[in-house]
């Protein structure tokens, strides 16, 4: 995903970013300088006479990596949805497999770094440094008037093969950031395998308006010689990935979910009954990889018996696979932690589930896995849980033993709050009405929807240390008054009355009222009692629902944060 446009021309940029620093802070405006839209609708302004792939060739060469970028086994993903958690499945089974892996994947949600993965673990600071400053200080070298330094998302993807090649990967697995056909990752020539995840309506001012056309960018990353693999499609989309499969005499193999016996009780590391697609996938596209690089004899010829038996390997890597803010829940330790005098049970229990589904087919799919974990209360070891405070006994798999003061803490009467913001480049009425409509299917109501502006800004890299907002900063809160007018208009069938909490001295307002015991869960029947909010401040949102569970004894509050990976990052760092 590509991003935007800095006021400070590369020209004017303090001397310092062209030397080596040891600021992070100082990478990350450097980073910054190199957004060219404003926001992701723009059409970027970066022209001239090469073509985006023929400049990302030419950075390649100024930096001195053909040979050795046509020398990385990689494995190329693209889609609409699930490439970030195909190719995660991808590394995790090859890296459990004995190879030394890299993986690529976009967009970050906290920290720049969480798109570069070495070995499963993000790029240490003091490597993606001297990594970042040496692509940096070469390419402001070598470029001139026809050829400017890469926007954010070429700059990036250069890093990404510098630093592979550096590290001496022996996989290389590769997200495509946008489309296929025409992204910047698509410089890459020959490699061992490509897949193509589920497809979906989204970019469209990019990539068109049907599900053909999205489809055609996709089977851009088809290599002649190179097999592929894609999911169960829609037939418009199918046809045109075979077309362009058999124009380039492939195999083009479409690959079932994966068949949970195949796991021999073990859970995969991603939640959501929509990862079984995502893992058949990287299952097809590992084992073709192991293949094609001879290594699937050496390791695995006597310990399998069977083509349909999933190696060892490859369950270890489907079961302990993770990716941030894709399915994942976060219970909320502060008031424990802050508050230690209070004691366990004078504070209600705040809990975030987090997916950045931005798509009617994402929102489906993450509407469905909310229900199933907010629902489960029998056999919650299966959640994919993150604690903060570390209380709570982590299993080989990846997920959670709870115990049973926890499991206890879980019979307090629960109150479901949506937390939502999207792009306006999104339909918000049609993301809202998918991610109701699959709740209400199973009995899933919210007390309160609550309408709150992200805290990054688009043209603006941060880390994670980067200075939180303060809460007195005022935002235009105009798109979020109308993502309310579109939810009140779909629960009530009718326009209702704004609510928005207090814009004078906000850090002293009183918790929300909707949660305190005295009022009744608003469900879509209630029609005396409006059900959202539009929020001043994401800060100021967490603090308010801290306060609310920390004077509301007997209070499960339960947060659904979706419809933007920005706001999923920034509620993320939050909590942390």
């Amino acid at each position: 995903m590509e991003s935007s446009l800095y006021s400070v021309a590369y020209d004017e940029l303090p001397r310092m970013l062209t030397f080596p620093s040891s600021s992070y802070e100082t990478a990350m405006e450097a980073l910054s300088s190199l957004i060219t839209r404003q926001k992701r609708a723009d059409r970027s302004p970066i022209g001239g006479k090469f073509s985006k792939l023929e400049r990302m060739t030419m950075y390649i060469k100024i930096l001195g990596m053909e040979e050795d970028i046509d020398k990385l086994r990689i494995i190329h993903v693209a889609g609409t949805k699930g490439k970030g958690s195909t190719c995660t499945f991808c590394e995790a089974i090859l890296r459990e497999s004995g190879f030394r892996t890299g993986l690529f994947t976009s967009p970050h949600l906290v920290d720049v770094r969480e798109r570069f993965r070495l070995d499963g673990l993000e790029i240490s600071q003091e490597k993606f440094l001297e990594y970042f400053w040496d692509c940096w200080n070469q390419l402001k070298a070598g470029v001139d008037e026809d050829l400017p330094m890469p926007p954010l998302f070429q700059f990036l993807t250069v890093l990404a093969f510098k630093i592979f090649i550096a590290e001496k990967v022996e996989v290389a697995v590769i997200e495509v950031g946008l489309g296929g056909k025409k992204d910047s990752t698509n410089v890459i020539k020959e490699p061992v395998v490509c897949g193509v995840t589920s497809l979906g309506m989204d970019h469209t001012e990019t990539l068109g308006d049907t599900i053909d056309k999205i489809a055609s960018h996709k089977a851009g990353i088809f290599k002649p010689k190179v097999p592929a693999f894609t999911v169960y499609q829609p037939s418009k989309a199918m046809d045109v990935l075979h077309q362009r499969a058999d124009e380039l005499q492939i195999p083009l193999e479409v690959v079932s979910p994966l068949n949970p016996e195949k796991l021999k009780g073990a859970k995969l590391g991603l939640s959501g009954d929509h990862q079984f697609t995502n893992a058949g996938l990287a299952v097809s596209l590992a084992k073709r990889w192991l293949l094609n690089t001879g290594n699937w004899d050496k390791l695995f010829q006597h310990n399998v018996s069977n083509d349909s038996e999933l190696p060892e390997a490859f369950i270890r890597g489907l079961s302990t696979a993770h990716i941030s803010g894709r399915a994942q829940i976060v219970q909320d330790s502060h008031i424990r932690i802050n508050f230690p005098a209070a004691g366990r049970n004078s504070s209600g229990e705040l809990t975030f589930y987090l997916d950045g589904a931005h798509s009617p087919e994402s929102m489906e799919a993450c509407a469905s896995w909310f229900c199933n974990a907010v629902n489960e209360t029998n056999d919650r070891q299966h959640l994919s849980v993150t604690c903060q405070n570390g209380n709570l006994k982590r299993l080989s798999n990846g997920y959670v033993e709870h115990t049973a003061e926890t499991a206890d803490e879980c019979n307090r009467p629960r109150k479901l709050v949506l937390l939502f913001n999207c792009m306006d480049v999104r339909d918000p009425e049609v993301l809202l009405q998918k991610l109701v409509s699959t709740c209400s299917d199973s009995g899933t109501h919210f007390s309160k929807a609550l309408f709150v502006p992200s805290m990054s800004s688009y043209n603006k890299v941060t880390s994670a240390n980067s200075g939180i907002p303060s809460p007195a900063e005022r935002k235009d809160l105009t798109w979020q008054f109308n993502l309310q007018k579109i939810w009140e208009k779909m629960i009530h069938g009718k326009d209702v009355v704004h609510e928005q909490f207090p814009m004078g001295n906000r850090e002293n307002s009183r918790p929300p009222y909707f949660l305190s015991e005295k009022v009744p869960v608003s469900c879509p029947w209630d029609k005396d009692f409006a059900t959202s909010a539009v929020m001043p401040s994401l800060p100021l949102t967490i603090k308010w629902l801290r306060d609310c569970v920390r004077e509301n004894p007997s209070a499960r509050v339960q947060v659904l944060v979706t419809g933007s990976l920005h706001l999923v990052g920034d509620v993320l760092k939050l909590l942390r």
